[in-house]
């Protein structure tokens, strides 16, 4: 079995329940209101306006009919079964009626009440029970304390979200699944208002059953869906977000995700470097990339880099051509592709040659392109339009950014028209920033708009999209090579190894299983026997506490270099002395490595139900001062480990800086990639590993783990350790 199958997304989950709650053939409106201005009347209103094709029944015992249907006392009272019942009643009632959901035929329910987990432990109480019935009489919930969901395509709009007062949505590619219904709801305005299509919204509120990776899962299998787009306020269970990101890559679909309250929570405790460093969301963070997922900072990028995956196409590259009317524009621009990271470079001396022929002499023909404003004299823009063609022939262009400033009245409504064709041929991704007042280019923008082609207020948004674009696709399989007579032996190693903290000493069995350089070492308990291992090992010397007690042993002042022969009975002494009250009196005593830069390498189990995370950075005692640090899901190959090391901004100091004489790092390539299997040998038990440093000695050709650390779960997998 290949590591990559290690950590193969789960099956897909049976999907009668969704289909029920997404696609339903008849729906229970309980507690329908008949209120004017009342939120709750919303539902069955807007089911009857935007045409939902099947039964509609209302439910109240106040009313005879409602809506023009009539309306039943009671889910006992219903002439027929239902697929989906929207409750909206009291939390109380909500349980009570739970039930009756079941009898009347309900696979699933949109639980709209307040009341539960969000109002402190007795709420918590009332959504445990509201679940436990919910799985008893096997009916899945949507809520609760969410606003529903709404079915574009199938005419399913089961929410009271005020964005539906705009009207009948038109259906389109985009998903959205969010837990807050508020943030949903103005998601929905704002996203319609700029000419986003979203063709499927769900709001999930509390998520006491139905959460939004479980929902994201099932719509990423419906052809008419190819955007999934997911506002997330609490984590996320690995297992399910593996499987969409897994299955989004394989379809071709591509993921946005917006998540909130992750700053503030700092980095959980750690008794290593790496956990300190990495913080809590790394692992999800190391998901998205491996996997294409889009991550946005706000609402505002959140909704452009949705319309923008919806409709244009994915990019080839990272490679941007500019076009602007205005020079300052255009550096406005290429300094934001500079710091996401897109390259600007000079077009092809051909594409120069012919722009030369229609852009004035005081304009540029480089990148970025600037026209100026004295090619719109006649207000005509085909000789613009031309330029774009131009640029987007350029095969050294994967994308366009068009950033038009103050183009308004007849000539933005020319431009608009020009532009719509341009976006209509072209195979390449085309974003426009339009840098003026919407009062004077509105009847332009609607043109655009109505084309389905988007248009953005900031170079920082326009350049952001045609990243988000660039990095969409998930990146090339790694390779990874069979389970070796290694890796079986370094299992056995494992196997015999007690759960908790592993020290320097007891670890170093595993590290010569798996073929990790280390220096020659004894391990004693007194100042004799520290004697004898000087005089056998030979100066100079490197003594260090072993304790599972002392993990930061430099920190503490447990570690000791340069130790003489003749000092090392004395050294192990005050080391002992410095460490009483811990009662440790094991010292390793160590051959003292020739200079050389040092690499860290980590591997640590952060979320629940992720792949471990693989970090490495620059090693030492100044790792979390620089935390110069990059990160992937462990296992990697060795190609991959190489393009971690190259990564790190301090990258230069080892491949040579300034005259300086650079190092070979295929040794470090070869051990990071040889510890991240590690992650598949140890399974479920490991908390964390870390080696630091790795040290990279004989310019590089050598690399030479000087310090590692290992926590373990329990060998018998009942409980799992956390702290040291």
């Amino acid at each position: 079995m290949s590591d990559a199958a290690t950590f193969a997304p789960p099956a897909a989950p049976a999907n009668a329940e969704l289909s029920a709650m997404f696609r339903p053939r008849a729906i229970a409106v309980l507690g329908a209101s008949g209120r004017v201005g009342n939120p709750f009347a919303r539902p069955l209103t807007y089911l009857v306006e935007h045409g939902f094709a099947g039964e509609i029944y209302p439910v109240n015992p106040g009313y005879r009919t409602l809506g023009g249907l009539t309306c039943y006392p009671s889910l006992e009272d219903l002439p027929g079964e239902v697929d989906l019942v929207l409750m909206l009643v009291s939390a109380t009632e909500v349980v009570r009626q739970l039930p009756a959901v079941a009898a009347a035929g309900a696979k699933a329910a949109v639980v709209f009440a307040s009341g539960f987990a969000e109002t402190g432990p007795d709420g918590q109480a009332l959504q445990d029970e509201l679940v436990r019935q919910a799985r008893l009489h096997g009916v899945r919930l949507l809520g609760p304390n969410c606003q529903g969901l709404v079915a574009v395509h199938d005419h399913v709009v089961a929410s009271f979200t005020a964005a539906l007062e705009l009207g009948v949505p038109e259906p389109g590619n985009i998903a959205y699944i969010g837990q807050s219904g508020a943030v949903g709801g103005s998601i929905f305005s704002l996203a319609r208002e700029r000419g986003l299509r979203i063709g499927t919204w769900a709001s999930t509120g509390n998520q006491a059953d139905l959460g939004a990776t479980e929902i994201a899962n099932f719509l990423v299998e419906d052809p008419r869906i190819e955007v999934l787009t997911m506002y997330l306020e609490s984590p996320v269970p690995g297992d399910e977000f593996n499987r969409l990101t897994a299955r989004a890559a394989e379809l071709g679909k591509s993921v946005l995700v917006l998540r909130s309250a992750v700053s503030g929570s700092g980095a959980r405790a750690a008794t290593s470097h790496t956990g300190a460093i990495i913080g809590d969301h790394a692992a999800f963070t190391a998901m998205c990339r491996e996997r294409g997922v889009v991550q946005a900072d706000d609402v505002e990028d959140f909704i452009a880099t949705a319309h923008a995956l919806s409709v244009l196409p994915r990019s080839g590259g990272d490679r941007l051509g500019i076009i602007t009317t205005s020079g300052g524009a255009g550096s406005l621009a290429a300094d934001q592709a500079e710091a996401c990271g897109m390259t600007v470079d000079d077009l092809t001396e051909p594409v120069r040659r012919r722009l030369s022929e229609v852009v004035p002499d005081f304009g540029a023909v480089s990148n970025p392109v600037d026209v100026t404003a004295q090619m719109f004299k006649a207000n005509e823009t085909d000789g613009f339009i031309a330029v774009c063609d131009e640029v987007l022939a350029d095969p050294t262009v994967d994308s366009v950014l068009v950033v038009l400033t103050m183009v308004t009245g007849d000539l933005a409504t020319s431009m608009a028209h020009g532009l719509c064709g341009l976006w209509a041929r072209a195979t390449k991704p085309v974003a426009v920033v339009w840098l003026a007042a919407r009062q004077q280019t509105a009847e332009a923008r609607e043109i655009l708009r109505a084309a389905g082609m988007p248009v953005f207020d900031s170079p920082r948004v326009g350049v952001g999209v045609l990243h988000a674009l660039a990095t969409s696709a998930p990146p090339p399989s790694r390779s990874f090579s069979q389970v070796t007579a290694s890796d079986m032996t370094v299992a056995d190693v494992l196997s015999g190894l007690h759960g908790g903290v592993i020290t320097e000493h007891e670890g170093a069995e595993v590290l010569t299983a798996l073929g990790i350089s280390r220096p020659e070492e004894r391990l004693v308990g007194s100042a004799d026997q520290a004697a004898d291992a000087a005089r056998a090992l030979g100066g100079p010397l490197v003594l260090k506490i072993q304790s599972p007690e002392v993990l930061h042993k430099t920190e503490r002042g447990g570690v000791r270099l340069g130790v003489g022969v003749d000092e090392a009975a004395a050294v192990y002494d005050e080391i002992v002395v410095r460490f009483a009250a811990e009662g440790a009196t094991d010292v390793l005593v160590q051959q003292q490595v020739g200079e050389g830069p040092e690499l860290l390498v980590g591997i640590t189990n952060t979320e629940p139900g992720f792949p471990p995370l693989l970090t490495v950075g620059m090693g030492g005692v100044t790792t979390e001062l620089y935390q110069d640090t990059t990160t992937r899901l462990a296992p990697v190959d060795a190609r991959t480990a190489m393009e971690m090391v190259l990564e790190l901004k301090a990258a230069p100091l080892l491949t040579g800086f300034r005259g300086q004489a650079g190092h070979a790092l295929n040794a470090a390539a070869d051990a990071i990639a040889t510890l991240s299997r590690l992650a598949v040998l140890v399974g479920d038990r490991l908390v964390e590993l870390e080696v630091n440093p790795l040290r990279l000695v004989d310019a590089g050709e050598r690399a030479i783990a000087l310090d590692f650390l290992l926590r373990l779960g329990d060998p018998s997998g009942t409980t799992e350790e956390t702290t040291a």
